[in-house]
This record gives C-alpha cells, sequence and structure tokens, in this order.
C-alpha cells in the first residue's frame, strides 16, 4: 500500500478468503477503554464465487469427478490471486470510516473513541482527565485515607494496653491447633507457655517448673 497506514496496532482484520462468506471486515479498539467499532462488510466476490464453486463440486462429485475438481481448483487460485490487493483497498477505506469513530491525541499518539476524549482541550481523556471526574475522585481518595488514618490511630491506641512482652504460642504443642496467641488451646484445654512470676521474688517461672530457679519458692 502507498498510503499511510493507521491503526497499526490496534486493529483485527477479519477478512475471510474462501467459502460462501468471503469478505473484508475489520474491528478497530480504543487504546483507552477498549471498546470496539466494525467497518461495515463488504463481500469478496472472487472467494465467494470459488466458495459457491466448491459446494457444488462436492455435491455432485460422482459425475464430475477430477475435472469438475480442476475448476473449483483454478476459481480458487483466481481468488487467492487477487484477494491481497482488494483486501488492502478494503482496509483502506475501513481506516478512512473508522476514523469518524476515533481521535487521534496529538501527546500520546492513541487512538481512542470519543467517549474517551476530551474535546475542550483536544487531548484524550488519559492526557488531559475530566476536572469534574477527577475531583470526584479526590475527595473519595481524601476520605478513604482519612478514615484509614482515624483507624490507625485508633489501632495504635488499643496497642498501648496490648501486653506485647508475654510470651505467646500460636500453635497448640498438644493437637497443633492455631490459638491465636489465648493462654489455652480452643481446642484441647492445654496451658500454652506464659510466663509466670513468682510470688516471693517475683522472677518468672519457666513453664513446667516446682520451684522457682531464683529463690527456691514453691510454686
Amino acid at each position: 500500500m502507498s498510503e499511510e497506514i493507521y491503526f497499526s496496532n490496534n486493529y483485527r482484520d477479519l477478512s475471510n478468503q474462501n467459502g460462501t462468506g468471503a469478505g473484508f471486515q475489520f474491528e478497530f479498539s480504543c487504546s483507552r477503554c477498549s471498546d470496539t467499532w466494525r467497518s461495515p462488510f463488504e463481500p469478496f466476490r472472487a472467494g465467494q464465487m470459488a466458495g459457491w464453486l466448491s459446494r457444488g463440486v462436492n455435491a455432485a462429485w460422482q459425475v464430475v469427478g477430477g475435472a469438475g475438481r480442476s475448476v473449483s481448483d483454478a476459481a480458487e487460485g483466481l481468488a487467492g490471486a487477487s484477494f491481497g490487493s482488494q483486501r488492502d483497498a478494503a482496509f483502506t477505506r475501513a481506516i478512512a470510516t473508522a476514523q469518524g469513530h476515533f481521535q487521534r491525541c496529538p501527546r500520546c499518539t492513541s487512538y481512542v473513541c470519543t467517549r474517551c476524549w476530551n474535546p475542550g482541550q483536544g487531548l484524550c481523556l488519559n492526557c488531559s482527565p475530566d476536572t469534574a471526574a477527577e475531583a470526584q475522585a479526590a475527595q473519595q481518595r481524601g476520605l478513604n485515607d482519612r478514615v484509614t488514618q482515624r483507624a490507625y490511630d485508633a489501632g495504635q491506641q488499643r496497642g498501648d494496653s496490648y501486653d506485647a512482652t508475654t510470651p505467646r504460642q500460636l500453635v497448640c504443642p498438644h493437637c497443633h491447633t492455631e490459638t491465636r496467641g489465648a493462654a489455652f488451646c480452643p481446642a484441647c484445654g492445654h496451658r500454652l507457655a506464659q510466663t509466670e512470676n513468682c510470688s516471693a521474688c517475683r522472677q518468672e517461672i519457666p513453664d513446667g517448673a516446682v520451684f522457682c530457679p531464683s529463690c527456691g519458692a514453691r510454686r
């Protein structure tokens, strides 16, 4: 093709060379929202005729034989020879029609649909977002950020009363149930490892000890 090609990476070629449904059609997509638009279907007459001949030959194969198959093959060969040039011409016409449904952003060079275009600025909404929409989104982000901060502060206040120095077992050593830091296993009732202070010297007594290792007082 001698003309400049547009939509080089956001289109699909839906053309069909052979069969009774042979024709040219292209699907273009918006680079921002991915919505699609299809060009009008243009029949490929040579491919359709070859398809009808092939169907007729297959239906009358016992009568026509190899000679009929040769006629069908010749028709398909002629259709294939002209398909490429006709496809290029159809693509050019499809692009011309598609340009009425898309805008090319001069900043990012993307093709976007009319819903993703800011006509006041002459840019796509990625490069020039809608002011009202951005303001609403900013308000929601501000609300979420403030609520998140307040929830974080509330968690810090609750943390002031949490005993972070007491050792806790997160899995019961007897039944292997998750304990979530509880004093006793919720499944078997086993007392989990939590230190106990000696009533005499106030030193920590290891779990399972009968006497205090510091002063010898009975537990």
